[in-house]
């Protein structure tokens, strides 16, 4: 599996770059930004770019749909009760003080448990909301890695304070749709770096 990640836009949101190696289809996960950086490293491994996946729909993670979009002719996704986030997002992050664009409509609406292929390579899509309602997490079984977007970081959880989010519900998305994977799982999160399953499980002062 091709498997790159790229720090973007303002808030340097974990952008991820997932590829197979004999298909060269391809995905994106959360391009917030530096639309440009992104698609070199697409180039460079002659990807064709099928879906551009939004783990959730905070401005910082979708800044770059447009762009790419255009670009590759992908289909979006993101979950449907983060959907009508998309369209929101330049005022939001007007807010902040931080320049985003506003994203095209979602193609195709995740959901939990759903698989979604490309080439040899497939994801399951675990719905975990807390962080946002919409919130999911993309579990590569096969490779041992799960993208958690803003649900799970190192040694620290999304924040929960922001409209549609629930401190009780993204504890409770974690033990029961994380924390049951194994514990040499992969984790790559939104923000920050790396760590494992087993890792939060034993230090995760959250839990």
């Amino acid at each position: 599996m091709i498997f790159e990640s790229i720090p973007v836009g303002p808030l340097s949101v974990n952008c991820f770059i997932v590829g197979c190696e004999e298909s060269r289809e391809g995905i994106v996960v959360d391009p917030g930004g530096n639309a440009e950086e992104i698609a070199a490293i697409v180039k460079k491994h002659d990807l064709k770019i099928i879906a551009i996946i939004n783990t959730h729909g905070h401005f910082d993670h979708i800044g770059g749909n447009s762009e790419l979009l255009a670009k590759f002719g992908a289909t979006l996704m993101i979950h449907q009760s983060d959907a009508p986030m998309l369209k929101r997002a330049a005022d939001v992050g007007r807010m902040y003080g931080v320049k985003s664009e506003n994203s095209p409509d979602v193609d195709v609406c995740l959901e939990d448990g759903m698989i979604f292929t490309f080439g040899r390579q497939s994801l399951k899509v675990l719905h975990t909301p807390g962080h946002t309602q919409g919130g999911c997490c993309l579990y590569f079984e096969k490779e041992g890695i799960v993208i958690t977007g803003d649900t799970l970081f190192a040694e620290s959880i999304g924040r929960t304070d922001l409209p549609g989010g629930s401190h009780e519900q993204i504890l409770e998305s974690i033990r029961s749709k994380l924390f049951t994977l194994p514990e040499n799982v992969r984790v790559y999160p939104g923000h920050g770096e790396e760590t494992t399953i087993g890792h939060e499980k034993r230090s995760n002062p959250y839990f």
